[in-house]
């Protein structure tokens, strides 16, 4: 795998600053780069927020961008754990299979699921994106992600899905107002789910459960009954990760 020179350059430079404040100078003789190039990446790095200068001195030392990076990693290891129990307690309250992604940009990415026992069910993969428009998951991402609509035109996966972007905002606007996402023959025929949003402390978005299954057994009323204890479990999860009960 090729690596990309200047990133190599500028994680020389935060490891350097690991052992606390530094000059320019001091910086380029523990790399090995020239001043030139250690000034560059330092002005690079604190404009980032990952580097922080100090005017007195002239000196830099790391910045808190990477206490707030480092903390999203460990929230994110530990979210599995937290969340596993509440994803087993959906399937056996739902008999449909529960799953637990992460935002991302305009997606949720399925970071852990636990399966149904029933013979005919939907099956989970890890690692698989949730398209915003087109599943439950997503459409929690964009209503409670704070991300935009994508750029140009939304793709039909299906007959069902919302292409007019008219709808998807009214759709976005109903999620917001209830509080979960459904979606049903949208991303693939025959596959239907329902999915609530998992914040944080400050009520930032950190996570989506959700429960899915075949739209023939997993119909409307499933769906219904269903509704209450995903927003429970996501609830919990919520308050597990420091968010208000509220």
């Amino acid at each position: 795998m090729r690596h990309v020179a200047a990133v190599e350059r500028a994680v020389a430079v935060l490891e350097a600053l690991a052992d606390g404040e530094l000059g320019t100078n001091e910086v380029a003789r523990r790399t090995g780069l020239n001043a030139s190039t250690a000034s560059r990446q330092l002005a690079t790095l604190v404009a980032a927020g990952l580097v922080e200068h100090i005017a007195e001195t002239g000196r830099y030392r790391l910045g808190l961008r990477l206490v707030e990076l480092g903390n999203a990693a460990l929230g994110r290891l530990d979210l599995r754990e937290l969340a596993r129990p509440h994803l087993q307690a959906l399937v056996d309250v739902t008999g449909e299979t529960a799953t637990l992604s992460v935002p991302g940009e305009r997606a949720a990415i399925t970071v852990d699921f636990v399966q149904s026992a029933s013979s005919v069910r939907s099956v989970a993969q890890l690692g698989r994106p949730s398209v915003g428009h087109a599943t439950a998951a997503g459409k929690v991402v964009l209503a409670f992600g704070g991300a935009g609509l994508p750029q140009g035109p939304l793709r039909a996966y299906t007959l069902q899905t919302i292409t007019d972007r008219r709808l998807l905002l009214a759709e976005i606007a109903t999620t917001r107002e209830r509080g979960f996402a459904e979606a049903t023959d949208e991303r693939e025929p025959g596959l239907a789910a329902i999915a609530a949003p998992v914040v944080g402390r400050g009520g930032e978005l950190v996570a989506i459960l959700g429960v899915q299954g075949p739209a023939s057994r997993f119909d409307a009323d499933a769906m219904s009954a269903a509704v209450d204890p995903v927003l429970e479990r996501a609830k919990a999860v919520s308050v597990a990760l420091g968010a208000t009960a509220e």
